[in-house]
């Protein structure tokens, strides 16, 4: 086996490091033979997106073949993300955590969502009592994460609504902490939000409704939020399709995008863990990464703030070591220093996953 040898400034150490790839880990010792693959540049451990959805296919529709999830992926490596959280699959694909060509995979299984009050074919659809249940079925296909479908329109309240009482939403984060799995909700909605974060929830995805009270509580618990800022510029045309039928719904979509830069500003104040997630699959193109970073950075974050929400900070929630003495053999090298100009993220010059060459 031939170690890979890369000089640079490792992020976020700002120090000029030599680094060794041996097989799947990291060594800063010496490893005599080693190929030198880079020498200069500015070394980060490999992005990831927090949010993404690799089992549903361009357009919406479900993906049926193992292939296309793997093409999905493989769009993602290519932009430098080499850790993916799929926050929800109708397609079970358990075979790819080992494939070694693909970003590291961290998976709920099938979105747990309401009766006939979700995308279609994509949950699975259960009432109230049947939740706590489905939760744990759900928390077994993944690999250590469950998704909640914690709000969505209720086609007879004319709004967003809760997709379950409070109670059920409560028994849903118990159960899959009683399983051994970390939950994560969908939340649009105010209501869902307030009562997930209160039951304990371990991250919230986009979260538009959180308020003042939500946000400090989720501060005080280190409960996570993935803002997924580029799905929420789509609620224009979320209204726009819905307004007709449901003004009020329409009206209060476009409330929610337009106060959400303040949201996420003021969960960042807070000192709420923010990670990066592109929510890619059905609408949202794959790959999108660097500019879920660009939009966090316009939100207040520091340049090395939203490094850390898409690199090293974010692998290590997802417990996907990162540039240290026995870490994951998983980089990306950039020309110039990310730090300077968060743009330069969106080329980087030396990708490799798994201690392996992609680029």
């Amino acid at each position: 086996m031939t170690a890979l040898h890369f000089r640079g400034v490792v992020l976020p150490d700002d120090e000029v490091r030599d680094l060794w790839l041996v097989g799947d880990r990291v060594t800063f010792a010496p490893v005599a033979g080693a190929t030198t693959v880079s020498d200069g540049g500015f070394i980060l451990p490999g992005l990831v997106d927090a949010h993404c959805h690799i089992g549903i296919a361009p357009g919406g529709a479900p993906v049926v073949e193992i292939a296309q999830a793997r093409e999905l992926a493989l769009i993602d490596r290519a932009a430098g993300v080499l850790a993916l959280r799929d926050a929800g699959s109708p397609l079970a694909y358990p075979e790819l955590d080992f494939d070694l060509d693909l970003p590291r995979l961290a998976r709920a299984g099938r979105h747990v969502a309401p009766v006939k009050r979700y995308l279609r074919d994509i949950g699975v659809e259960v009432p109230a009592e049947g939740v706590a249940a489905e939760v744990a079925t759900q928390a077994a296909a993944g690999n250590g994460w469950v998704k909640l479908v914690g709000d969505w329109l209720d086609r007879d309240a004319a709004d967003l609504a809760p997709a379950w009482d409070t109670a059920t939403l409560a028994s849903a984060v118990a159960s899959a902490h009683a399983a051994g799995a970390r939950i994560t909700a969908h939340c649009f909605a105010e209501e869902s939000v307030a009562t997930l974060v209160r039951a304990g929830i371990d991250c919230v995805e986009h979260g538009t409704g959180l308020a003042t009270d939500d946000i400090d509580e989720m501060a005080r618990r280190g409960t996570a939020l993935v803002p997924t800022m580029i799905n929420i510029e789509t609620f224009g045309g979320i209204a726009s399709r819905a307004a007709e039928k449901f003004p009020g719904y329409a009206k209060h979509m476009l409330a929610l995008r337009d106060r959400f830069p303040s949201v996420v500003a003021q969960a960042h104040e807070a000192g709420v863990p923010i990670f990066v997630g592109s929510d890619a699959g059905g609408g949202i193109p794959h790959g999108q990464a660097a500019q879920e970073m660009l939009r966090l950075q316009a939100a207040g974050m520091s340049t090395l703030e939203v490094l850390a929400a898409a690199s090293w900070g974010a692998r290590e929630w997802l417990r996907f070591p990162g540039l240290v003495e026995g870490g994951l053999a998983d980089l990306v090298v950039y020309p110039e220093d990310p730090r300077r100009d968060l743009r330069v993220v969106q080329a980087p010059a030396r990708i490799v996953l798994r201690g392996r060459i992609v680029v």
